[in-house]
């Protein structure tokens, strides 16, 4: 008798469990690149169950070199995506009606690293060299910069030869380039780890040439904005993300420990992710996750100055709402 009850309890408990699970709302969250500490946030809210505590059932998709988050939003593949204002707001024009709803990053990490040896001291040396560039929506700050600059990208004397920069540090380590792409969190320290010292590099960072842009913001399509359940939903995902992130900033060994349980790949080393995470956290440190209108202004009145070949033409309408933020600070 004891055996069955036993056997009833337990059913019932797995069949509550079950009916947790079904009754929880989805949510797939598209990345903008691969599983890492850039991404801290989310994965302490899954692990620490925060999102599961908002009645969330949250997906996290990593990104890739293959993989344009804003054409998985499009496509219904995720509700939601990681995206950087440059590339969203060029794709807003073009088309796809992508809204900022959340900006945990406050600050930007993009900069160029440059090998001392080549003369660069400060940007107008740029001239006449060659310089790696991320693409894929990544190409847009730069452009801009250029611009500001007056310095025409299509080579010669008095311009820059662009070089279409992979997602890794070869081109300086090759020395196929004088200035790479770089993150304060990521690619700097690679090439520091492949054996060039600091003193023997000059860095650029965007956020100190007055040229920054924000980067890793949370965005959705404008028409999911119009339904109030999932409008409702997305209050959930960014009220437990920021805490998620807040945990990660005062805990970045344990985040980082976290980023790399999640990593399937096996691709990412412990040193190099606490590391990581050390930096991010002076991102995110100041933002409570609602965009700054002041910050989107000066990334749209950036981007708008790039000379005759502009990242975006006109003042973007309806680009960001700070309704979701507003409910999610409550």
């Amino acid at each position: 008798m004891k055996l069955k009850i036993a056997t009833l309890l337990l059913a019932g408990a797995v069949s509550l469990t079950a009916m947790q699970a079904a009754a929880a709302d989805k949510v797939t969250l598209q990345l903008k690149w691969v599983t890492q500490a850039q991404f801290a946030g989310y994965y302490v809210a899954k692990d620490k169950g925060l999102y599961e505590e908002e009645g969330l059932d949250v997906e996290i998709k990593p990104g890739g070199p293959d993989i344009a988050p804003a054409q998985v939003l499009a496509g219904g593949g995720a509700d939601v995506i990681v995206d950087w204002m440059p590339s969203a707001l060029a794709t807003r024009e073009k088309g796809v009606p992508l809204v900022n709803i959340a900006q945990p990053f406050k600050a930007s990490g993009m900069m160029l690293t440059c090998l001392k040896e080549t003369g660069i001291t400060k940007p107008e040396d740029f001239k006449g060299k060659t310089l790696g560039v991320w693409f894929f929506g990544n190409e847009y700050p730069f452009l801009s910069w250029m611009a500001h600059l007056k310095i025409p990208t299509d080579g010669g004397p008095d311009g820059v030869t662009v070089l279409k920069q992979g997602f890794n540090v070869d081109p300086l380590l090759q020395k196929q380039a004088a200035c790479i792409s770089t993150m304060t969190y990521n690619e700097y320290w690679q090439v520091i780890d492949a054996g060039i010292k600091p003193e023997d590099l000059v860095t650029f960072q965007y956020e100190k040439e007055g040229v920054a842009t924000l980067e890793d913001g949370l965005y959705v399509l404008e028409d999911k904005l119009k339904d109030p359940a999932f409008k409702e939903k997305m209050v959930k995902f960014v009220r437990a993300s920021m805490k998620g992130w807040k945990w990660a900033e005062e805990h970045p060994d344990d985040a980082a420990e976290i980023v790399l349980e999640n990593d399937a790949s096996g691709a990412q080393t412990e040193v190099h992710q606490k590391r990581m995470m050390a930096e991010v956290a002076k991102l995110t440190a100041d933002s409570n996750g609602a965009l700054d209108v002041a910050d989107y202004k000066r990334t749209v009145a950036t981007l708008l100055g790039g000379g005759s070949d502009p990242v975006i033409t006109k003042e973007p309408e309806g680009a960001y709402t700070l309704d979701i933020t507003n409910e999610a600070l409550k």
